[in-house]
């Protein structure tokens, strides 16, 4: 392959990462993946290295081996990423500093650690997943979405200051997906027993975990993933799912914020 590239994906052990890591490598790139526990290469041929977004010596240590064993680093997919549903009044901070220390401080660990490589370079991409959850807060969703518009603010700003080195920033914003996230969300045992929040909660997480069932196929997502590796001039921001999501998270910013508030109400059952 002519172009193949050097591609560091996080969180490729489940979901969005592993479907990605596998698509990027079928169409011949040499592709490392990550987990926060070791984990065999894959039968595609995914190189899988143990590395943790919450700490930094395993960043270092991760990116150095694919450096040495590469001499280069082309393109890094900041995927890794958790969920945790509850009312933010009721939030720990240790809830709080868990979602946000890996959802976006992550992120911005891994972005540190390859920026200085990249700019030696002359050139590089760096693709970060946020959410439709980063355009449109989701209630009881709300340090999700929290963390996804910090990486929204985050990439912005980046995108500008790596221009002059070559380096590409892109976002991709996913809407509802079939993967494991459903299934791997930590559920806050303070709202679900609240005689205030409960009763909506758990009317508001059904509305949510139904419309994750029934989301778009997540190989959508990997094959736009791969379309903007593969792109000399990738578009910079990415909104991709259900068509009545997409439409949505687009108009949302020449809508009245009355308007965009009562559908969010509605759609969610909350009254």
């Amino acid at each position: 392959m002519a172009n193949r590239q050097i591609i560091l994906v996080t969180g490729a052990s489940s979901g969005f990462g592993e479907i990605t890591a596998s698509l990027l490598k079928k169409n011949g790139h040499i592709v490392y993946g990550t987990s926060r526990k070791e984990t065999a290469d894959t039968p595609e041929g995914v190189r899988m290295i143990r590395m943790d977004v919450t700490d930094t010596a395993s960043i270092h240590k991760a990116i150095s081996r694919i450096i040495s064993e590469q001499g280069r680093l082309d393109t890094v997919v900041n995927n890794a990423g958790v969920g945790i549903s509850g009312a933010l009044e009721l939030a720990t901070d240790e809830e709080i500093s868990w979602q946000m220390d890996t959802n976006f401080m992550g992120m911005t660990r891994v972005c540190s650690a390859v920026l200085p490589y990249m700019r030696k370079a002359g050139k590089g991409k760096i693709i970060n997943i946020s959410s439709i959850g980063g355009i449109i807060a989701v209630p009881f969703q709300g340090f999700y979405s929290a963390s996804k518009f910090a990486v929204e603010g985050y990439s912005e700003a980046l995108a500008a200051e790596a221009y002059p080195f070559g380096i590409r920033i892109c976002l991709v914003e996913p809407g509802d997906f079939k993967t494991n996230f459903t299934a791997n969300r930590n559920v806050s045992p303070a709202t679900l027993r609240h005689k205030d929040y409960g009763k909506t909660f758990i009317r508001c997480m059904k509305v949510i975990e139904e419309a994750e069932k029934e989301g778009a196929d997540p190989i959508k997502l990997a094959r736009a993933v791969c379309k903007l590796v593969e792109a000399e001039k990738p578009a910079f921001r990415t909104i991709i799912g259900p068509r009545g999501q997409v439409l949505f998270a687009k108009v949302k910013r020449i809508l009245p914020d009355r308007f965009i508030q009562y559908i969010v109400r509605t759609f969610y059952k909350i009254s």
